[in-house]
């Protein structure tokens, strides 16, 4: 059927698999009705005309007419889940995923390995089975319209088709659509060789299919006299089968013995070779034809009997006897059938996924639609697969980030990368890729890698290999430049945590350095992390609380100094309270402001209201201090920023209770178009130093963009 069906005859055909209803009589007439495709394309009508050869059931055929393209406009996603259900809208939502993906993009199967991995992009995707089909049933549709392309665009599809669907459609054994998608790419992609074969056979398909129903006939009788039982069964090898022979063997037309073929399934191996003896007695063989994988298996475990005999007319058979089990391990196993065609490597991700669909396309009604209520792909749970910006397939594992991406691509594309875009929209270097997902990455001319792609924590490098290869960037780097590096992370990290007074000693003697030179050359290379020299300096100093290592504080004269927070100068104790608008901490440079009546409010000296304060406010400002409050507790805010995903809260959760935080409250709102979350929360803390530590933790969150403290 290479034209659009009639109405009536469509819904005759979809009446004899499924009851008819209303829904079906209104997808069909908004289907009818839809904005054209342009004609080389197909619409809905094309894809359900095909489909309805398989047995399949309502929500497909509703899924298939609403998938139309030009319906989109037309049906909101509401719309069909208010009129047609659920599981129908996610069935035409998966259908219009895949027909939505770049036609044609030569770069997506140029190679073998291209081509595998944009096959199990597709069946990653995919969340049921009955996608997959109804795509399946589109693309053949489309093949029938090829007469309508251009002479590049058809033959482009046609290579894609051959290439990525009709393997897809073998692996799902679904052999008519396969046969028949393999045999119009092949007319597309090499019209005269196709056109000589078709002449060669001598014969319409339809006489070469009555001629093996006649020896499949024939050959039951004798198997049933002698009281074997066996599943026989035949097929006409169609023209692209009979082509790729001819020239993986150096063989002439006449020189093939398979054309025509017949397989039986028994019991047992006894019963093999009893077929083959009643095979070889009743028609006359061909010695040179005849192989014993069952005696002798393949490499890759494949047991069979292969004969082939002349029958009536002259015409060579092809038979193949084995076991039900043998037939069983060829098909689903490891000597899967589709691989040793295909020549692909066994990925038992793939083999479980396949089987399912092979299951659910085989077998009993009823047990189809309990399998396809639970089925889920397990691709997507391990690898996820996806586009560069020319097309090209990248096969990363789940929960890589464009940074992976880009050091798939080329290592120097990952040293110079700077960002990313996915799907057209810029991202964080630390975004979770989806299947499916264009990666496009920004790169600079020069420089190279960050330090913090190294710390798996941060969540830039998903794949260690990446991580060691911006580890050896650096390791790359002259001595003297690494030195300097670790020097001023040194450096830097004592400042921030107010270390001073440091036995540099004992911090060699920890890491097993020699000298100073070779700890700051280790930690500019990234060997040595700062989070590392921090915790050591941590534990040190909960162990020897002065010595040998001191944290500075700011002191004030013993007279001052008691048992309250804060210290007044040149007066005595008056009421103290904190201002809301800074919420100043310990550690932090105060001063007071006298209030009326409520004594002495304690600010920031960098608060907006201080420093906004009218010059004839100012005379009522009070210098004041810290005291020795150690076990006053205080309340500050913080504000985070992060891509949202699932278990963000209670890492952050986490990170507090492992710090002994007290959490007072939090509120995050969240924005579904840039997928960003922003939580403010409330802790208690003993003061600033505490809080610039807490502050650090959840910055090395995965997916956290940025923590502040809110004033």
């Amino acid at each position: 059927m290479s034209e659009t069906p009639d109405l009536d005859t469509l819904k005759q055909a979809i009446s004899q698999r499924v009851e008819w209803d209303d829904s079906l009589q209104q997808a069909l007439e908004l289907a009818a009705h839809a904005e054209p495709p342009p004609k080389c394309k197909p619409g809905a009508l094309d894809a359900v005309a095909r489909l309805v050869d398989f047995e399949v059931d309502r929500d497909t055929v509703l899924a298939t007419l609403l998938s139309d393209k030009g319906l989109q406009k037309q049906l909101s996603d509401e719309d069909i889940r208010q009129q047609f259900g659920e599981q129908v809208f996610q069935l035409s939502r998966g259908v219009i995923t895949l027909n939505s993906m770049q036609d044609c993009n030569e770069e997506s199967f140029r190679t073998p390995e291209q081509a595998e991995k944009l096959r199990r992009l597709l069946m990653a995707i995919i969340k049921d089975v009955r996608v997959m089909l109804i795509k399946l049933c589109y693309r053949i549709s489309r093949m029938h319209r090829l007469k309508y392309c251009s002479y590049e665009e058809r033959r482009c599809i046609a290579r894609e088709t051959l290439d990525i669907y009709a393997p897809l459609a073998n692996r799902l054994g679904i052999g008519k659509l396969k046969w028949e998608m393999e045999d119009l790419a092949f007319r597309s992609l090499d019209p005269l060789n196709f056109k000589r074969i078709a002449k060669l056979l001598e014969e319409r398909r339809a006489d070469r299919e009555k001629f093996i129903e006649q020896f499949t006939g024939e050959l039951k009788d004798l198997i049933g006299k002698q009281k074997i039982k066996a599943e026989v069964s035949g097929r006409v090898k169609h023209i692209v089968s009979i082509w790729r022979k001819m020239q993986r063997k150096n063989l002439e037309f006449h020189e093939l013995f398979d054309v025509r073929a017949v397989r039986l399934l028994v019991d047992s191996v006894a019963d093999c070779y009893a077929v083959l003896g009643i095979v070889h007695t009743h028609w006359h063989s061909i010695p040179k034809e005849f192989d014993d994988y069952i005696a002798n298996p393949k490499d890759n475990g494949y047991q069979s009997l292969h004969t082939a005999v002349v029958a009536e007319g002259g015409k060579v058979v092809e038979v193949q006897i084995r076991t039900h089990e043998m037939h069983q391990k060829s098909e689903f196993g490891v000597a899967a059938h589709w691989r040793y065609k295909e020549g692909v490597s066994l990925d038992q991700r793939m083999e479980k996924s396949i089987s399912v669909m092979r299951d659910l396309l085989e077998g009993p009604e009823e047990a189809a639609t309990d399998a396809l209520s639970g089925f889920t792909t397990e691709l997507s749970t391990e690898r996820v697969y996806v586009f560069s910006p020319k097309g090209q397939v990248v096969d990363l594992p789940a929960g890589a980030t464009p940074l992976d991406f880009a050091y798939s691509i080329h290592s120097q594309v990952g040293h110079r990368c700077r960002g990313a875009k996915v799907n057209g929209r810029i991202v964080n270097l630390t975004y979770p890729l989806q299947t499916g997902e264009e990666v496009e990455i920004l790169t600079a001319r020069e420089g190279g890698p960050s330090r913090d792609w190294m710390n798996k924590n941060l969540g830039y490098l998903k794949s260690a290999s990446n991580r060691a290869k911006v580890r050896n960037w650096f390791n790359h780097l002259d001595l003297e430049q690494n030195i300097m590096d670790g020097k001023a992370i040194f450096e830097r990290e004592m400042n921030k945590y107010n270390f001073h007074e440091i036995d540099l000693a004992k911090i060699l003697e920890h890491f097993k350095r020699d000298d100073q030179d070779q700890l700051f050359a280790d930690l500019g290379r990234g060997m040595i992390t700062a989070a590392q020299v921090v915790g050591f300096l941590q534990h040190e100093q909960s162990k020897h609380e002065l010595d040998p290592f001191k944290k500075v504080k700011k002191t004030v004269k013993s007279d001052q100094r008691n048992k309250d927070e804060i210290v007044i100068h040149g007066v005595g104790n008056l009421l103290t309270q904190f201002a809301k608008c800074c919420k100043p901490l310990p550690g932090d440079d105060v001063i007071g402001f006298i209030t009326k009546g409520s004594g002495v409010t304690v600010h920031k000296c960098d608060c907006s209201n201080i420093l906004s304060l009218p010059q004839d406010q100012r005379a009522r400002l009070i210098e004041v201090e810290w005291g020795r409050g150690d076990d006053s507790m205080f309340q500050a805010e913080i504000k985070l920023t992060a891509y949202d995903r699932t278990g963000l809260l209670r890492d952050i959760s986490g990170v507090l209770a492992n710090e002994k935080i007290n959490l007072l409250n939090i509120n995050s709102t969240t924005d579904p178009k840039e997928m960003m979350v922003i939580s403010r929360l409330i802790i208690e803390v003993r003061s600033v130093d505490q809080l610039i530590l807490m502050i650090d933790k959840l910055t090395q969150i995965p997916n956290v963009q940025s923590v502040e403290r809110s004033h």
